[in-house]
């Protein structure tokens, strides 16, 4: 019995050992065959845009500070003392054309017109004694005088003498009158007081400066541009000898306050000369009657010293493509995906880059898909 125990012993592992092998290698070669199936390849997502030919009338973004067009020192053409000054003549004051700014003592200039005048009196009874010799010379020489008669015999010397006396006489009263009138210092035009340099009392001479004046009829903004945005633009290039031209609309905008307001201007004239720093061209925009309220109550004076954004209309050029700058591949290249949503490069003739877009003249057709972002 103890022997059939160890012969089982070792027999039964051997057996469940075979038993094993037997179902494994009966599963082997009963498996179901593997389904091979190719690779996925998700396509890469993209953004696109749209492509639309149209006509873009172009604009160019410019700065500056505004100006007033006329500026003036008042300048006194007599010397005295100032004896009155008008409110208006303040700094920040308005006035307009011929209001009297402030008066200096007329006193001496009253008497000088007073002398004046005595002398052309004077003068002129002169003249008149003068016509009176010369005619008695005249007569008396026509009853007992013989030839050609001397000049000095009919008293024409003295007699043009006279005449002379009393242009002279006349001259000076013209002079003394105007002097007399230039006692009120008048405004030369509408405007505004920059700076006031006398006041009430004190001395002026003819020839010193006793403030700034300028204009409000025009305001004046000095535009810098890149000499590669003057071909967007028609402007009026000044020729020797040609007629001045109208240049293209602006629109200038600053923030006041907390708001935006605009006023609409155009651009009148180029600068004679390229900055030789920065080489750009300076161009000169207009705006009508600055300091009136406009069809906006709420809006400001367009101020001197404002610094303002402006938008100078530009050419219209037909059948362009606008795409943002975001598709742009190298320098000349964007992608396109068509119609089996593959991606392809293309190679574009560029009008315009700005910031934000590109502006393509040749290279794309309206309905073709432009990648703008980039391949995931």
């Amino acid at each position: 019995m103890r022997i059939l125990i160890n012969i089982l012993k070792g027999v039964l592992p051997l057996a469940l050992l075979g038993v094993a092998a037997l179902a494994a290698i009966t599963m082997i070669r009963n498996r179901p065959e593997a389904e091979i199936q190719p690779p996925q390849i998700a396509p890469p997502g993209v953004r696109v845009h749209a492509v639309e030919l149209e006509d873009v009338d172009l604009s160019v973004i410019s700065e500056g500070t505004v100006q007033p067009r006329t500026e003036s020192e008042l300048v006194p053409e007599i010397s005295g003392r100032v004896i009155s000054i008008s409110p208006s003549f303040a700094e920040g004051g308005f006035f307009e054309e011929g209001d009297t700014l402030l008066e200096i003592d007329p006193f001496d200039y009253q008497q000088a017109v007073i002398a004046a005048r005595s002398q052309l009196a004077q003068s002129r009874l002169r003249l008149a004694q003068e016509e009176a010799e010369a005619e008695i010379a005249q007569r008396e020489w026509d009853e007992i005088g013989e030839g050609d008669p001397r000049a000095l015999t009919l008293r024409e010397p003295q007699l043009e003498d006279a005449r002379a006396g009393v242009a002279a006489a006349e001259a000076n009263l013209v002079r003394a009158e105007r002097d007399l009138d230039r006692a009120e210092v008048r405004a030369p035009y509408a405007g505004r007081v920059r700076r006031k340099d006398v006041d009430v009392g004190q001395f002026v001479t003819m020839g010193a400066s006793v403030g700034t004046i300028y204009s409000v009829d025009v305001a004046e903004i000095r535009l810098p541009l890149p000499d590669a945005e003057l071909a967007y633009l028609d402007l009026p290039l000044s020729y020797r000898g040609s007629a001045t031209r109208l240049g293209p609309r602006v629109t200038v905008r600053t923030t006041f306050a907390g708001a935006t307001h605009a006023w609409d201007g155009r651009i009148v004239r180029t600068e004679s000369e390229i900055d030789p720093v920065s080489r750009m061209v300076h161009v000169v925009a207009e705006v009508m009657d600055p300091y009136s309220s406009g069809p906006d109550p709420n809006r400001p004076p367009l101020a001197v010293g404002m610094y303002v954004d402006a938008e100078i209309e530009g050419r219209r050029f037909g059948r362009l493509a606008v795409i943002p700058r975001a598709a742009l591949r190298g320098r000349d290249q964007v992608m396109l995906v068509d119609e089996e949503s593959r991606l392809r490069f293309r190679t574009i003739d560029i009008l315009r880059l700005t910031t934000a877009s590109i502006y393509v003249r040749d290279g794309l057709q309206t309905g073709e898909r432009v990648a703008i972002s980039t391949v995931d």
